[in-house]
This record gives C-alpha cells, sequence and structure tokens, in this order.
C-alpha cells in the first residue's frame, strides 16, 4: 500500500525472468552489453549507444560474429549504408540501411558520412 507521500515506482516491484525475445531478433540491435540508444526503457543491457552512420566502399558479407568464420547472414552492395553501434578491432557491430539485419562488418569497408 502506498502513502501520500509515495509514488508507485517507489513501492512496485519488478522481476526478470529471463532473457527478452523479439520476433524479429535478426533485426534487433540488442546484444548482451550493449544495444541501440531508441531500445532505453525496452531492453535492459549496460551499455545504449547512439548509431554511427557510415557507408561500404565494397560489397560485404554481414556476419553474425566479429571472426571470418561466422555464419553468413546476408550479403550487403557497395554504397548501402550501415550504422556502426560498436567498433572492435578490426570489426564494426551495426545495423544495414539504418533498419535493416543486424551484424558485423569488417572495418576497413566502411566509410563515416
Amino acid at each position: 500500500m502506498t502513502s501520500p507521500d509515495q509514488t508507485p515506482s517507489e513501492t512496485a516491484s519488478f522481476a526478470l525472468s529471463g532473457p527478452s525475445r523479439h520476433a524479429r531478433d535478426a533485426y534487433l540491435p540488442v546484444r548482451g552489453d550493449l544495444a541501440h540508444i531508441r531500445l532505453a526503457g525496452s531492453v535492459f543491457v549496460p551499455h545504449y549507444a547512439v548509431p554511427m552512420p557510415h557507408r561500404l566502399t565494397g560489397d560485404a558479407t554481414l556476419l553474425g560474429a566479429a571472426r571470418a568464420d561466422a555464419a553468413v547472414l546476408d550479403q550487403v552492395a557497395a554504397g548501402t549504408g550501415f550504422d556502426v553501434l560498436d567498433i572492435a578491432g578490426e570489426w564494426a557491430w551495426g545495423i544495414v540501411g539504418g533498419d535493416g539485419i543486424v551484424g558485423y562488418l569488417p572495418l576497413g569497408l566502411l566509410e563515416t558520412i
């Protein structure tokens, strides 16, 4: 029961019951450690990122992990936009076309726009 000087958020309790799922996971820019800033308030992660717009300088293979032998998710044509959310080593994690499939591309094939 709340007293007149308490807000509902001060008395409510919430439980985490496991990982959140989405019907279009390949299109949901979220990992265990990072998510797109637009998902703040919808998913719980330690960090949120503002996308950095880039463009592919050549044709590329979008991968499911930051390594050359990872699962192939899609083929991406030169000139396509790619919103980078994270850079680690020689790999960029982000979103094709701003709202497309999420995955990893070689950093060397991206230019800032």
